[in-house]
């Protein structure tokens, strides 16, 4: 780790500016530097030292690495707005049977089975087959927020129900689970500042002050319970006021 930030690489169509916020009011005293690389680097720049922590497309080779998972992805076709796909509010990969479709050398999704027939060109980048897509040239299929950070106002997308889907999860290497990697993993999963996991409490003096007074009040609690057999001690019995009534003495002649 580089003294003094922590370094968070990310994975294209993840967008970690939440996270970074929360890091910010939680963690002053240290900056979160983030780094965004191609899915497949993300990995290697961890193991080469170059990243503390990683949000990364799953699967991975889990191999000397602590994981996460997160949350899944759809994935969606994008398509021109005048093709005929974009007239449904969701498909099947067999409603892509006739469609030629791109396979970005940066593909993220993992095939069984590829849908339709695959298009005249492997393109480098996932950017590169929008481009072509915008062409009027295929389709292709991506996880949804890969569809929205490549967004044109010529192209669309749909969902495609039975897809295979795409998993963000959360790794580190072994063994360097520090204060630090704990704050993260805690703003990642939603902890609250005052969480006992992470570095400190929010305010350590006050939570200590606070203690203090809950454990007194709890040991004087015990003692009036024990001195009372166990039983909570009686209110004292209110004096019943006897009223008179007006005609109650007889007027003296």
């Amino acid at each position: 780790m580089d003294e003094g930030e922590f370094r968070l690489a990310y994975a294209p169509g993840v967008t970690p500016a939440k996270w970074a916020g929360v890091w910010g009011e939680r963690v002053r005293d240290t900056p979160l530097r983030l780094i965004q690389v191609p899915a497949a680097e993300a990995v290697p720049l961890l193991r080469d030292g170059g990243a503390d922590a990683a949000f990364v497309r799953l699967p991975v080779d889990r191999e000397g690495l602590h994981v996460i998972p997160l949350y899944v992805e759809a994935t969606v076709v994008v398509v021109p707005k005048e093709h005929p796909v974009a007239a449904a509010d969701e498909m099947t990969l067999a409603d892509l049977a006739e469609e030629d479709v791109f396979e970005p050398l940066d593909d993220v999704l993992t095939w069984d089975e590829r849908p339709g027939e695959p298009a005249f060109t492997r393109p480098g980048t996932t950017a590169g087959a929008v481009e072509l897509v915008a062409s009027e040239a295929g389709v292709l299929l991506v996880p949804q927020s890969l569809a929205r950070l490549h967004h044109r106002k010529d192209l669309t997308y749909r969902p495609v129900t039975d897809a295979p889907q795409s998993q963000i999860g959360l790794a580190w290497l072994d063994g360097e689970t520090s204060d630090l990697m704990e704050e993260l993993i805690g703003i990642v999963r939603g902890r609250t500042a005052n969480s006992s996991r992470g570095r400190n409490p929010a305010n350590p003096a006050k939570t200590a002050e606070t203690a203090k007074a809950t454990n007194t009040a709890k040991a004087t609690n015990t003692a009036k319970s024990a001195k009372s057999g166990g039983r909570a001690p009686k209110k004292p019995a209110r004096k019943k006021t006897q009223q008179k009534h007006p005609n109650s003495k007889r007027r003296r002649r």
